[in-house]
């Protein structure tokens, strides 16, 4: 059962979040017009945002105080230090957070500000402009996209979409994907294969990447596509073994095996697409419409950049979700809750917001400021037309709150690299994710609850 807004938090609620998680272990401004919050204070108060080293720039914190008058101290993120922040009755005001893994699990642990009462109030961000990928940051007590709203998104992608490069693809005669009809998970994997280039035993350009933004929801989200679900009806266990989450999970080992693309056994020594992409190294990567911002900054590789559509599995659904969802929260125990979302009305709604939206960073999470995304020249209205396609078949795939998608990402790095190298059938490595991922989340639900 999940608490009410406000209610006290027992220690054990507090341990079960480091038992989840942390042992185991986001221009032109003129085309809209500005509004600016009348419905709370916090001018002149002081806010704590605990977040990434990217999340908040000092410019940023410096326009916040000139803004809107609030001064913002930052603590880079870390569950260790949440934990024991928020266990010494000092949390911090604001805190970054994946929503689409996030959410259930700190709301389902009764710590997280039920916000409706403040977006209902906000001039700024109106429930109506609501982009449907805030949903992620909903929860009911059971499941995720429906009830309360903890948090919001600052931007999002589709990330099972991805970008390819033309040059690559000319350079092996390989046809380019449709660019609105969805290529399926096969023939992704065919043409990644084809044009994967290797020499002296080292591989020049990888095919494709397609890793998702962490293994466990891009597993969640691949069993969907297959028409399935990875997790039981009450999201307390998980079952590999299933047909369409056998066939998720047989897919992403066959992609690891072939060496096609980054992986565990095959790391990016650049650690994330961006680079390899814009080296013209990476023939596709699955990293959705957020890359654009580093594609439309490089003029040479810009037109040479598509985005197509998520992929499909034949006999499954047609689905494209967001796997991140990145944005912020604030703790139930926060002593300057009007002050920080005076910061949250700010960051999502008003300048940062629009900044953000003009730079393609990512499609904004406030539908009235997506005539700002990036359409000036021809191959930004090819992805914006692509993209905008794409956004009717978005749906809110819901993860587990019994655990952290970082326990789990870490129990299958231990046990999947002997499929990926052949050593174990993949028959094998579902009964095994099974058992070790299980017991996780039987602990989890215990602690909850």
């Amino acid at each position: 059962m999940r608490p009410h807004a406000g209610a006290a938090v027992s220690r054990r609620r507090f341990l079960s979040l480091s038992a989840g998680g942390a042992v185991a272990g986001a221009a032109a401004l003129s085309g809209c017009a500005m509004r600016v919050s009348s419905a709370v204070g916090g001018s002149g108060e002081t806010v704590t945002v605990m977040a990434k080293a990217d999340d908040i720039s000092p410019e940023l914190i410096k326009q916040a105080q000139k803004d809107i008058g609030v001064k913002i101290n930052t603590v880079l993120y870390s569950t260790s230090k949440l934990i024991a922040m928020m266990t010494n009755g000092n949390p911090p005001d604001l805190v970054r957070g994946v929503g689409a893994v996030d959410a259930p699990y700190y709301a389902a642990r009764g710590v997280m500000e039920d916000l409706d009462p403040y977006f209902a109030k906000s001039s700024v961000l109106r429930p109506a402009d609501l982009d449907p990928v805030n949903d992620l940051w909903r929860y009911d007590g059971r499941t995720q996209g429906k009830g309360p709203r903890y948090g919001m998104a600052k931007d999002f992608s589709q990330d099972s979409m991805f970008w390819y490069n033309t040059a690559l693809f000319d350079q092996a005669d390989v046809d380019y994907p449709p660019e609105l009809d969805p290529v399926t998970y096969e023939e992704w994997l065919d043409k990644a294969k084809r044009l994967t280039r290797r020499k002296n035993g080292q591989t020049t350009v990888f095919g494709g990447s397609y890793n998702g933004v962490l293994t466990p929801s891009l597993l969640a989200s691949l069993t969907v596509a297959a028409g399935g679900n990875l997790f039981t009806d009450d999201y307390s266990r998980v079952d590999f073994t299933t047909p369409e989450a056998r066939k998720a999970l047989g897919w992403y080992i066959d992609y690891c095996r072939t060496k096609v693309g980054p992986s565990i056994i095959q790391p990016d020594p650049n650690t994330w697409d961006g680079p390899t992409f814009q080296a013209n190294r990476l023939a596709m990567s699955n990293s959705g419409y957020w890359l654009g911002g580093l594609i439309n900054a490089d003029k040479k590789l810009a037109p040479l950049s598509r985005l197509a559509p998520a992929p499909y599995f034949e006999g499954g659904r047609r689905v494209s979700p967001c796997q991140a969802g990145t944005g912020f929260w604030i703790p139930s125990k926060s002593h300057h809750k009007d002050a920080a979302w005076r910061v949250f009305e700010w960051f999502f709604g008003e300048a940062p917001a629009k900044e953000r939206a003009s730079g393609g960073w990512g499609i904004p999470t406030l539908e009235s400021l997506r005539p700002l995304m990036p359409a000036q020249e021809d191959y930004q209205k090819r992805v914006l037309a692509v993209q905008e396609a794409e956004l009717r078949h978005y749906s809110v795939i819901a993860f587990t709150p019994y655990a952290t998608a970082d326990s789990l990402l870490a129990l299958f790095n231990q046990i999947a690299p002997a499929a990926m190298n052949g050593d174990m059938s993949v028959d094998t490595l579902a009964g095994r994710l099974n058992s070790a991922m299980n017991d996780q989340l039987k602990r989890g639900k215990g602690q909850v609850g």
